[in-house]
């Protein structure tokens, strides 16, 4: 068959787009008498042009940038992030957070976790955790931990429940503790926050309650990726930033985010995220990503999954009673 839907239906009029965030974030700092915005920096794409349309709608001298790196980042990821905060003319701030984390136990708690499936893990080991293609097959999709041993060996171990919940919970420490710094630099600063997912990791949870996802405003929560992509070509962000693929930059070990969370790259994640979202006929969204339409219903299960078992991390504190004279209040009233 010919379809007619492909990455056509994902194109934005980007100056308008532009524009819209703009006035959004303007409007914000008005409603709420703050002065910037504080953007953390991670040399990827989403921080980028988060930067970048800031730095558009308000102007360098209201954005401020913070680069937090750990003792288990990419090297290359604090000169990326710096050399993108000269580009913009942003003021920034570097806080290594390697000594907070280890205060926490935040290493050392990881390192248990992983030792519940591979007792032998210590000083010198490498790991990160990922994820079976959910494309291939219906089989149930576990967690497992690839080890790099001190001599270059490689290994793999299925985590245990309690073995994966450990891990994440202790690598959550990084994202909670970059946001109380984020928000320290705020507060100091008189600014707002800005958080940076993109509609995947909004959509799909893939980010850490009260950690990168606390924010005051999250500018491009319902743009896809491409569609970030696009805008950051067309704000001439660097090159260097829109060519380097997506990572976590979270474990020891390079990982990217497909391997991690997501069932595809990026583009046909969107495809199948867009086509899912507005009723596109499964045969014409496996035509436009290449894959079987059986591929594509095991994409939107995985879709359907994940937003179950992550909708905890998008709710508000409960409340007994509704306290209704809070939810009232306007931002010009007390």
């Amino acid at each position: 068959m010919s379809s007619t839907f492909g990455p056509e239906a994902l194109k934005l009029d980007l100056p308008a787009e532009v524009e819209r965030i703009g006035t959004h974030l303007r409007e914000y700092l008005t409603r709420t008498r703050r002065r910037g915005v504080v953007v953390a920096l991670s040399g990827g794409i989403d921080s980028t042009v988060v930067a970048g349309l800031a730095v558009r709608a308000l102007g360098a001298d209201r954005v401020f940038g913070l680069h937090m790196p750990e003792r288990e980042s990419s090297e290359e990821t604090l000169s990326i992030s710096t050399r993108l905060s000269d580009a913009l003319g942003i003021e920034s701030a570097t806080e290594d957070i390697t000594q907070i984390l280890e205060a926490y136990g935040a290493y050392r708690r990881r390192d248990e976790a992983i030792r519940l499936v591979c007792p032998e893990y210590g000083p010198g080991f490498r790991s990160k955790i990922v994820l079976p293609s959910v494309v291939d097959s219906d089989s149930l999709r576990l967690y497992s931990v690839v080890v790099l041993d001190p001599e270059g060996q490689q290994h793999r171990y299925r985590l245990t429940r309690a073995a994966y919940l450990g891990i994440v919970a202790a690598t959550n420490f990084k994202q909670r503790v970059r946001k109380a710094l984020e928000y320290y630099h705020a507060d100091r600063l008189n600014y707002i926050v800005s958080g940076t997912p993109n509609r995947l990791e909004y959509d799909q949870g893939f980010f850490v309650k009260l950690g990168d996802g606390a924010a005051d405003v999250k500018p491009i929560a319902h743009l896809y990726k491409s569609q970030v992509y696009a805008i950051a070509a067309h704000l001439d962000l660097p090159k260097e930033i829109r060519d380097r693929p997506s990572t976590t930059d979270t474990y020891s070990l390079p990982q990217s985010q497909e391997e991690f969370y997501f069932s595809l790259p990026h583009d046909r994640m969107d495809l199948c995220l867009y086509g899912k979202n507005n009723c596109v006929a499964v045969e014409e969204v496996a035509e436009a990503t290449g894959l079987r339409i059986e591929q594509v219903e095991r994409v939107y299960r995985d879709i359907d999954q994940k937003r179950r078992t992550t909708e905890y991390l998008h709710l508000p504190p409960s409340l007994v009673t509704e306290v209704p004279e809070v939810r009232e209040r306007s931002f010009h009233g007390q």
